[in-house]
């Protein structure tokens, strides 16, 4: 089942069930209107919508209309709460390595998680706003899970029975904010913005074969102003699985439906497969070629990130934001992506 939220000018916007193949959709209302709702009644809920979806997959739903990503909010638009991991070691250890840091001794023993705004999350193609350029704005490609209830103490494997969902992720970083911030002991603040997610989320039976272990085995593509950074499996470089990730944050305390558990940056020991952030590929040219070439994203910079199955499908169709300073009008931003664009061409 695929389903999306839909801008409707309240916080929380109206749930959609969206078809397979992401061209139509259909209102939810009368089985259920928000997303939370189906998240807190799962049980009683899900079946009704599995209906509607398998009805609108056939072509026989009554209301159908065209699916539009830039009318959607981000699929679950305000959490309870949102944890992101570090389960791809490939990323921790480049990026860390090149912030002369060390890297963590039990990094392959204990899941690295932080505990993220879960109140403001974008839509797939909202702008992205920050104050300043000078904070050393990135991108970071992720895969995500939202949890139904998990008591205190589960296991790994009942953790992962646990999964309701599986999103797509933009978590946005100000890589400049980033060492006091974790200098202080107190982890990161500031230099965690707003996160944006695609405007799909799917069961994990939707992606087939492609679920397996508690990951998702399939390439995580990400683009910068038009030009490739990386096609990273979500696969293979993922250390910990996302039941371990729940566990985890489940270890002292109980998690409650609704709950966004992220991957932390995909990322992939081979590095033909390329990068999902900016910090790694400064990190991967500071080992080949004694510095950083590559620059932070400026005001008008554009990032899309999309996963295709192997039929060529998008999966939770694609996030493709544009950078805007704080102040700035849109059309600003628009203009500057154009000519970035365009000096991409050339």
């Amino acid at each position: 089942m695929k389903l999306a939220t839909l801008k409707d000018g309240s916080r929380d916007g109206q749930l959609v069930v969206v078809s397979r193949d992401l061209a139509t959709a259909h209102y939810a209302t009368g089985i259920a209107t928000r997303m939370q709702q189906l998240l807190d009644d799962w049980n009683f809920i899900s079946p009704q919508l599995e209906d509607l979806y398998t009805t609108l997959n056939q072509g026989k739903a009554r209301h159908a209309f065209a699916f539009e990503p830039r009318a959607c909010m981000a699929p679950l638009p305000r959490a309870y709460q949102w944890a992101d991991g570090s389960a791809y070691p490939s990323h921790v250890r480049r990026v860390l390595h090149a912030r002369g840091a060390e890297v963590p001794a039990a990094l392959l023993e204990v899941p690295l998680m932080y505990q993220g705004g879960s109140d403001d999350f974008l839509g797939a193609c909202d702008d992205a706003v920050f104050a300043d350029e000078a904070h050393g704005i990135d991108m970071e490609s992720e895969l995500a899970v939202v949890t139904g209830d998990v008591a205190m103490g589960a296991t790994a494997d009942a953790a992962l029975e646990a999964v309701r969902l599986v999103l797509l992720a933009n978590d946005w970083s100000l890589r400049t904010l980033v060492p006091a911030e974790v200098a202080s002991g107190f982890g990161f603040l500031q230099s965690k913005p707003a996160t944006a997610f695609a405007p799909v989320a799917v069961t994990p039976d939707e992606l087939g074969p492609a679920w397996r272990g508690g990951r998702v085995h399939l390439k995580v593509a990400t683009l910068h102003n038009g030009k490739r950074l990386g096609e990273v499996d979500g696969g293979p470089g993922m250390h910990f699985h996302f039941g371990q990730l729940i566990a985890h944050l489940a270890r002292t305390r109980n998690v409650r439906a609704g709950a966004i558990v992220g991957s932390g940056t995909v990322s992939h020991d081979d590095e033909s497969q390329g990068v999902s952030c900016l910090a790694e590929l400064r990190a991967l040219e500071m080992v080949r070629e004694g510095r950083s070439i590559a620059v932070w994203m400026k005001a008008g910079d554009v990032v899309r990130i999309e996963v295709v199955d192997a039929a060529g499908q998008s999966v939770f169709g694609a996030i493709e934001q544009r950078v805007r300073l704080l102040g700035e009008p849109a059309a600003v931003a628009e203009g500057a992506a154009a000519a970035a664009g365009d000096d991409a061409a050339d």
